[in-house]
């Protein structure tokens, strides 16, 4: 092979890399670079102060009730999403009548921006005028501050997401579901096993790697949430809803302590990393197989 046609491949490839580099490459190295000063734009006037913003942060109720918010939504939202798209897969693997509509309908919230949906939910939510609390008035309960209560304005939120994203669980598992050979369900018929059976031993076995597969991209994407909390409740009331993300951009934008939200935004790339290679690895073993 001549010189030439062995760089070949690198000249292709010498665009994508610039650009990945200059879009991805620099904002990372930037980032990094500023979590270890004190400044509230860039370099100009900086101060290098070492590991004092991660130390600040690790000192910080409000950086601590992020975490706590943000770890919490992402595990529930993630188990709620997923456990509801099984469900749906289960049922809409069934023929029956409207299974069309049904499904036409499920996915609808899906394809909405969150900005339409969060629109949508706030005036479900609304405590004197909104659908949830005129529905909880009709069967004789009090009305319920969705948004304004401490105690419930992250499950609201958690509402919100599982409305609009587990139709993409729904997805993933249903493709799984359609792929499970029949003859396997026709054959565990024949040696009697009921239909609980067959869900325990063959169902969740054999669609293990699709629920892996949503766990893991809906956990990646919880992670990142700012978009409805900065739409719905602004991170509040006080810090109730406030995620590591509105963190970041609470101390950046508003505050200007680029520095600390520069450290902020540091610990939130390595976990959003760390999630990102267990699922890059999960797909490298299966394609493997």
């Amino acid at each position: 092979m001549t010189a030439s046609r062995r760089l070949l491949p690198w000249l292709l490839l010498t665009p994508a890399l610039l650009i990945f580099a200059g879009l991805t490459l620099y904002p990372l190295g930037r980032t990094l670079a500023l979590s270890l000063f004190a400044t509230d734009y860039g370099f100009e006037n900086a101060k290098f102060v070492g590991l004092e913003n991660f130390q600040e942060l690790w000192d910080s109720r409000f950086f601590r009730q992020a975490v706590t918010n943000t770890v919490v939504f992402t595990v529930v939202a993630t188990v709620l999403e997923v456990a509801a798209g099984l469900g749906l897969a289960l049922l809409l693997n069934r023929a029956f009548p409207g299974r069309t509509l049904v499904m036409t309908l499920l996915l609808a919230p899906f394809v909405l921006s969150t900005m339409v949906v969060t629109a949508i939910w706030r005036a479900w939510f609304h405590f004197d005028l909104g659908f949830l609390n005129n529905l909880l008035r009709a069967v004789g309960l009090p009305g319920v501050p969705w948004l304004f209560d401490p105690n419930l304005a992250l499950w609201s939120i958690v509402l919100v997401d599982l409305w609009q994203t587990a139709p993409f669980a729904f997805l993933i598992i249903f493709a799984g579901l359609r792929l499970i050979p029949q003859d396997v369900y026709e054959a565990a018929r024949v040696d009697g096993a009921g239909p609980w059976r067959r869900f325990r031993d063959m169902t969740l076995p054999l669609l293990a790697p699709y629920l892996f597969v949503a766990a893991l991209l809906r956990s990646v994407d919880s992670f990142k949430l700012f978009d409805k909390v900065y739409a719905m409740t602004g991170g509040g009331p006080g810090q109730a809803t406030e995620t590591v993300s509105m963190f970041v951009y609470r101390q950046g934008f508003r505050f200007f302590d680029i520095g600390l939200a520069s450290a902020a935004a540091v610990v939130m790339i390595v976990v959003a990393g760390l999630l990102a290679v267990v699922y890059a690895a999960s797909l490298l073993k299966g394609a493997g197989r």
